[in-house]
């Protein structure tokens, strides 16, 4: 195979995941204009062991994009939600995606995204309670 079939054949697949990439973005859109900013309040618990669990698994869930997450993150400090929660949640919204989920199976293969996701919600855990820890000691 040469380097052009190779890359009529990327551009096949690509454009085949097309309507689903485009399903996914409108799905996480429609999420995270359903459920008001001011339920997250509600949500954390303010415990040190509960908190990064529930913001891990409140960001993967809402995925999003950096960007959008110091906005919510900054906006979640002030509403009185703790660091290492905002911390999960954050790293969780950017790497753990169960909104996309589908579409990455279907790319990447279900092992694959299974792994990953689950890797990166456990990952999202100890990176929040490790910052936060590292933080306090500055």
């Amino acid at each position: 195979m040469n380097w052009q079939e190779a890359l009529a054949r990327a551009v096949r697949s690509l454009w085949g995941s097309v309507p689903v990439l485009i399903g996914v973005v409108l799905l996480i859109g429609l999420v995270n204009v359903l459920i008001p900013k001011s339920v997250y309040k509600v949500v954390f618990t303010g415990n040190y062991i509960l908190d990064p669990i529930i913001g891990s698994a409140t960001g993967s869930v809402l995925a999003g994009n950096p960007i959008t997450s110091y906005v919510l993150g900054g906006e979640f400090l002030k509403s009185g939600v703790s660091l290492v929660a905002v911390t999960a949640f954050i790293v969780a919204w950017v790497t753990v995606g169960l909104v996309q989920l589908p579409a990455e199976m279907m790319i990447l293969g279900k092992r694959f995204a299974l792994l990953r996701n689950a890797v990166s919600f456990l990952l999202s855990i100890l990176v929040a309670v490790s910052t936060v820890y590292l933080v306090g000691l500055l």
